[in-house]
């Protein structure tokens, strides 16, 4: 393998993994609230969190870059304040992922959340445990085969990713083209050597990751 094509795939992990940890963190907790709450707006956010997962790749990339383009509604103020935009990075790139690969987790792990027998909740409480400790030592130890399945799926998720992170990341040699990028940009350069190859230890390390993934699971749940 060269470098170009290890860089790629480095990048990718690397993209995929700081990624997942930010979906875990964000959709857990999004998770928790849309099965645990009710509040004004409930819907609406569950339709905002889902709306990545229906809508193709690049009109999700498209709102990323009107949100946080260097003119965008957000990036605007953090280029005026940094002098440092996150378009063309590969933050970008995370951001990216992060967004496509959220409703999976969100979607999964509330599922599970939901799944909990109530009468365990409630006998929690009436021990006198706080909402929060009753979260952490009841609700989510029961809910761990849906937050484990919901964070496997994010992760191949946001390695895959391609659409939304052309489109705010884009496909730059060395900075920026993750493995699903560089594929696209050998096949359509015509050199199909460097793409099959790629496509190759692409899908073996996908393989290898889901296998582990796998054994992981089985030892948690």
């Amino acid at each position: 393998m060269d470098d170009s094509l290890l860089f790629s795939l480095k990048l990718s992990v690397q993209v995929a993994t700081v990624a997942t940890v930010l979906v875990v963190m964000v959709g857990l907790s999004a998770a928790y609230l849309l099965s645990r709450k009710n509040f004004p707006g409930k819907e609406l956010l569950d339709i905002l969190l889902t709306l990545p997962l229906v809508l193709p790749p690049t009109v999700t990339g498209y709102y990323l870059i009107v949100l946080f383009g260097r003119n965008g509604l957000l990036g605007r103020y953090l280029y005026a304040w940094t002098g440092w935009s996150i378009m063309f990075t590969w933050y970008a790139a995370v951001l990216a992922s992060f967004v496509v690969a959220l409703p999976l987790m969100v979607k999964t792990a509330r599922a599970a959340i939901e799944s909990v027998d109530e009468n365990l909740i409630r006998a929690s409480y009436t021990l006198g445990h706080s909402e929060y400790r009753t979260a952490l030592k009841v609700i989510l130890p029961l809910a761990r085969k849906g937050i484990v399945a919901g964070t496997i799926l994010s992760f191949a998720r946001a390695m895959g990713e391609f659409g939304a992170t052309l489109m705010i990341a884009g496909n730059i040699p060395g900075r920026t083209n993750t493995m699903p990028l560089a594929i696209y940009s050998a096949a359509g350069s015509g050199d199909r050597s460097q793409a099959a190859i790629m496509v190759m230890v692409f899908t073996l390390f996908s393989g290898f990751f889901l296998y582990v993934a796998s054994k992981l699971s089985r030892r948690v749940l």
